[in-house]
């Protein structure tokens, strides 16, 4: 851990902990349905810095996120956006790396590994290589972190792409998801950041393959991401028994007598695409081990950047 890492005391909000999930587009909005960069004094990471440190948020899940990539000013914007929220313990996992084309498409790398996890020491060493993925941020302490790759759909799908007319014939893509254990204030509890495939079915399988991977984690266990999956589905698929029939121990924080609840509960249920006029939710925050009626507060911003808008939630952990 270097010293960055401790540089923070991590939140004081009357010991509510306030969580966001963005997807950022790699720091860039739609005009006329192409991607463009946000033009603004300071550098080409300042548009993305500022949207994500305006959520004030203390846990923070960032999706389409760009390493060293030409489009977006070859900035590391997982080291930018940690250090612009004063977030000290952030990590950044690449779900492929390979350099994105002008036209769409990319170029891969094929000396990289499918999976790598980068921090504030690689940030410090330089690592040169342009990648996209996910991150997570956070000012609370981190007391151990885990990634997984998740491999993409294995049928190519029809889809809108920005900046073309009709349907798009378009490859699934590799993805990530970034778990971390962070400090509490009651104890320890777990984070994941994930973005799941674009093609139906496919990202069920992710999403029940995560809760399975982070089955021996502490609870309670909040899912922050961009699901590509609307409304009330994400929570009936994790709601579904798991290879142990559903059964789960039930557990008690230091101190505590009373057992975590048990079952997924949806945090937060509003649109969050497109995000000029958002009408369905594919952005989502899910836990477990969370009380019914626990939320302190749901808020969707507009910012500068993107094509979604980021979900904020408060919680008591």
């Amino acid at each position: 851990m270097t010293s960055s890492e401790t540089a923070h005391p991590g939140p004081a909000r009357s010991g509510r902990v306030r969580f966001a999930t963005f997807n950022v587009l790699h720091g860039r909005t739609l005009v006329d349905g192409r991607p463009v960069s946000v033009r603004v004094a300071g550098g080409p990471e300042v548009p993305l810095v500022r949207a994500v440190a305006s959520l004030d948020a203390d846990v923070v899940a960032l999706q389409e996120v760009d390493r060293l990539q030409e489009r977006s000013g070859g900035v590391d914007q997982a080291s930018a956006a940690a250090v612009g929220s004063g977030a000290p313990h952030w990590r950044y996992a690449s779900a492929f790396h390979g350099m994105a084309k002008a036209g769409g498409g990319w170029v891969p790398e094929p000396s990289e590994p499918g999976l790598r996890v980068y921090g504030p020491r690689e940030t410090e060493a330089g690592d040169g290589t342009p990648s996209h993925g996910i991150a997570l941020l956070s000012r609370l302490p981190v007391r151990h972190w885990r990634a997984r790759r998740l491999a993409p759909a294995p049928v190519p799908m029809p889809l809108r792409t920005p900046g073309r007319p009709g349907l798009t014939v378009s490859r699934d893509q590799p993805r990530a998801a970034l778990a971390a254990v962070l400090e509490g204030r009651h104890g320890p509890f777990t984070v994941v950041a994930l973005h799941l495939s674009f093609v139906p079915g496919w990202n069920i399988r992710q999403l029940l393959t995560v809760r399975a991977w982070i089955a021996d984690l502490p609870r309670p266990q909040v899912l922050l991401g961009d699901f590509n999956l609307p409304g009330a589905l994400p929570r009936a698929v994790l709601g579904a028994p798991g290879p142990g029939g559903g059964r789960r121990l039930s557990r008690t924080r230091p101190g505590n007598t009373r057992p975590l609840p048990h079952g997924w509960r949806d945090l937060a249920r509003t649109p969050t695409y497109p995000a000029h006029r958002p009408l369905v939710q594919l952005d989502h925050v899910l836990a477990t081990g969370i009380e019914a009626g626990a939320v302190c507060g749901v808020h969707v911003p507009s910012t500068p950047i993107s094509d979604h808008r980021p979900l904020v939630v408060e919680l008591p952990v």
